[in-house]
């Protein structure tokens, strides 16, 4: 009996591992698609726009990684807030079995 819990608690463990992993790479997913909208929709403006309208490459470039960060703290914000509804979804169902 013992030994049987023990083994339910590893592969819980590593469950869990497996669950942070693919949110992980989910996040990474959604932050590179964006990167990638936003990249196209720059190109896009780029060709439309006026040649002495374009920014210097330096500072597009931090404009950038300002908006990449900003997506990263949303979508980590975003994660939080999903795990944390899960979460409260889940004891509410517990609470009702019992």
């Amino acid at each position: 009996m013992l030994s049987r819990l023990q083994e339910l608690r590893k592969e819980e463990e590593t469950l869990l591992r497996v669950k942070a992993a693919l949110h992980d790479q989910l996040t990474r997913l959604r932050v590179s698609r964006g990167q990638r909208g936003r990249l196209r929709e720059r190109g896009s403006r780029r060709a439309a726009g006026a040649a002495g309208t374009e920014q210097p490459g330096a500072l597009g470039q931090m404009d950038n990684e300002a908006a990449i960060n900003q997506t990263e703290l949303h979508l980590s914000l975003q994660g939080r807030e999903e795990e944390e509804e899960e979460e409260e979804e889940e004891e509410e169902e517990e609470e009702s079995d019992s």
